[in-house]
């Protein structure tokens, strides 16, 4: 392994913004990812379309991307930065999740984050823009090839 990863995997703590969005509400959706040391050094960001889904369901499948990606760097801690109040006070217990389609992507997340140390805020979406910027560029990317 090389000693950049090895430097990489060794954070003991991440900070992922993770968005999800949808253009429709349900219409095509898709998530953007930013990954990054407390410090502020980014590591990786990416954009995926989904297909069709609501903004929920976005939102909730880039959490589930961001940790599956952060997985690679051991972290022991992970703040997550997102720009939905619903998803943040579902995942922090606050608000049950009652639509049928959203419990397994709850559950996921669940399943998901045993192990870590981790906390979900919510932040403005001028402070999630970079997430939102992969969202858009997957969106646009999707519609451009016909998607």
């Amino acid at each position: 392994m090389s000693p950049l990863i090895n430097a990489v995997n060794a954070e003991s703590k991440l900070v992922i913004n993770s968005d999800g969005g949808s253009r429709g509400n349900p219409g095509p959706a898709a998530i953007g990812v930013v990954i990054a040391t407390p410090d502020g050094r980014h590591l990786e960001s990416f954009g995926k379309y989904l297909g069709e889904g609501t903004n929920n369901f976005a939102e909730y499948s880039g959490v589930i991307a961001g940790l599956e990606a952060a997985s690679k760097y051991h972290p022991n801690e992970i703040q997550f930065l997102l720009d939905s109040e619903l998803v943040v006070k579902q995942l922090n217990g606050q608000y049950r999740v009652k639509h049928p389609d959203l419990q397994p992507l709850y559950y996921k997340v669940k399943k998901l984050t045993e192990g870590y140390d981790i906390s979900f805020e919510h932040v403005l979406r001028g402070k999630n823009h970079l997430a939102d910027t992969e969202v858009n560029k997957a969106l646009d990317e999707a519609a451009h090839n016909g998607i």
